[in-house]
């Protein structure tokens, strides 16, 4: 009889922890994404021009500094979550991260303050939402039987997935409302989900209590940060170029950082098994193929999907939906709609694949899943920028299935293939791949179209403005402008042009042809050729990636699943 009462017991509460960190999750990656459709709307909102010159870095930190701190923290938040307890860790990210959103939804301040208010609790927010992360999918490992682990990792991560994407919806919906309004959402979920956790979950894993690695620690989280930053300010404009790969600052940034994360694995290596101090990150891992594989190909889809979700935002808010009619002030809005079909491919392949892995393995959902994934990419490639939407719309979809099917089995996989005790530290290894690929993704692909942007675009916007009577000396001025503006005001749906020509430049000009600079369709029509030169260097980049993570999860083997 007793027996039976503490299965019953055990078997609730899994469900539980299950809904406990799905809700976790789906928070910390909505607000993940939220800001990067509503940015026009909250630099509005604190009267600050996004697009000046010397603000377009604070857009980029509303951004990077979320990725950022996620990606930095969450394996030392997992070894924490080991040693100290993974509930006790989950529960106090989630009060941090409550705290944070009333602190965000309250900016008191405008312009430049306004912005570093709200880079400052972002970057808090992170820290609370790494907690999270790096420890609910332990807590999933810990609470379920090996025979319903994919299922219930697949729901939790593939909502996670599907949050980075509802974010966008929901980022447009709430912008349109009132700029505070992206930040209110996740006060009332933070604060019952808070409440809930604390009542509701306990700890029923494995602690492995020793001395912190601090040297561990700081090279990593240093040498990370450092790679992460500098790449942000790798996208600004620098001396002449468009980029600013040719800085010292940013050349300098990225060698320390690289030379303290080969630090990182020297003092790993020795520390392993050495002594009281065990090592942060457990390289150890690694000779886990299942474990390897599957990290592997998790940062090479992160990177890629990172890649095309703002790509995408770019397609759509800059190009195709002014050239459909659209207005650009509601043009976050109406992307976020008509990526649905991305979500709803996560929504529907991830429990299934999930639930269907933990009967016949990781290895063919998970490979499969990548297949479609690649096909998708090849397909966006051959496509016209001015697409028929029912195609464009049967490409995310198949994209969403490729990477619902790939996500949960190789979670599931990851977490399974390691110790009991290690689980923590093995969820913050996997969370710092994901989130890590995520930031490498602005740098790299931005980076990308940047480059093929400032091969066509000069000249094509000095004809483009010449046909329109713009001056000679003025179309040239303007053209002569850093890409990477344009490429922003593309991602925020934003018309540049009048901006960019003034009141007084405008005035001289027939009112035929103003109307024709400042409407709908010149500023998408001028980009779009040269925006698809880049597409296409990106999502080319994007394919292989896919095609090399194919790889490495056909090749994670057999394994035997752990309890």
């Amino acid at each position: 009889m007793t027996a039976t009462l503490e299965r019953t017991k055990h078997d609730r509460y899994k469900w539980v922890a299950l809904s406990n960190t799905t809700l976790g999750m789906l928070m910390a990656t909505i607000d993940g994404s939220i800001v990067i459709i509503s940015l026009p709307a909250i630099f509005r909102g604190i009267g600050l021009d996004p697009l000046a010159p010397g603000n377009i870095g604070y857009l980029l930190w509303m951004i990077m500094g979320y990725l950022l701190v996620s990606a930095v923290l969450v394996v030392a938040l997992g070894r924490l979550g080991d040693m100290f307890g993974r509930v006790r860790m989950y529960n106090t990210g989630f009060l941090i991260f409550a705290i944070a959103s009333v602190a965000l939804s309250v900016d008191p301040f405008r312009a430049a303050s306004g912005a570093l208010w709200l880079i400052g609790w972002r970057i808090v927010q992170a820290f609370g939402g790494a907690m999270l992360t790096a420890n609910s999918a332990a807590i999933l490992t810990d609470a379920f039987p090996a025979s319903q682990r994919g299922m219930a990792l697949g729901i939790n991560q593939i909502t996670a997935l599907a949050g980075q994407f509802l974010g966008l919806l929901l980022g447009g919906v709430l912008a349109a409302v009132d700029w505070r309004a992206v930040f209110w959402v996740s006060v009332p979920v933070g604060v019952v989900g808070t409440i809930w956790s604390y009542r509701s979950l306990r700890e029923t894993g494995e602690r492995h209590r020793a001395p912190i690695d601090w040297a561990g620690n700081v090279t990593f989280a240093a040498g990370t940060a450092l790679i992460l930053a500098s790449m942000t300010y790798g996208i600004q404009p620098y001396g002449g170029h468009p980029t600013g790969w040719t800085s010292p600052k940013v050349l300098g940034g990225v060698g320390l950082g690289v030379a303290l994360l080969i630090a990182f694995v020297v003092i790993e290596s020795r520390l392993f098994g050495l002594g009281p101090v065990e090592p942060m990150f457990r390289l150890g891992l690694f000779r886990i193929r299942a474990f390897a594989a599957g990290n592997l190909a998790a940062l090479l889809v992160s990177v890629a999907r990172g890649g095309m979700q703002f790509m995408l935002i770019i397609w759509l808010q800059g190009i195709w939906l002014p050239l459909h009619g659209y207005r650009f002030e509601d043009t976050p809005l109406w992307a976020g709609i008509f990526m649905l079909p991305l979500t709803a491919g996560f929504l529907i392949a991830g429990p299934v694949s999930g639930y269907l892995s933990d009967r016949f393995g990781a290895r063919l959902f998970s490979t499969t899943g990548l297949v479609l994934v690649a096909a998708a990419f090849a397909g966006l490639l051959l496509i016209p920028v001015n697409f028929p939407y029912p195609l464009f719309a049967a490409l995310l979809l198949l994209s969403g299935l490729g990477q619902g099917m790939f996500a949960a089995p190789n979670t599931s996989a990851i977490m399974s293939s390691v110790p009991a005790n290690q689980r923590g530290v093995a969820s913050g290894m996997r969370g710092t791949f994901q989130n890590a690929g995520t930031s490498l993704s602005i740098g790299v692909f931005f980076s990308l179209m940047v480059a093929g942007l400032a091969r066509a675009l000069p000249d094509t916007l000095t004809a483009g403005l010449s046909a329109q009577g713009v001056p000679h000396d003025v179309a040239a001025s303007v053209a002569s402008l850093p890409p990477v503006s344009t490429l922003f005001a593309a991602f925020l749906g934003s018309n540049p042009i009048e901006h960019l020509l003034g009141g007084a430049v405008l005035a001289t000009l027939p009112a035929g042809n103003v109307a024709t600079l400042t409407g709908h369709e010149f500023f998408p029509n001028l980009i779009a050729q040269p925006f698809h030169d880049g597409l296409v260097v990106v999502f080319g980049a994007a394919t292989v990636m896919t095609l090399l993570a194919t790889v490495a999860s056909a090749s994670r083997g057999r394994h035997v699943r752990r309890r």
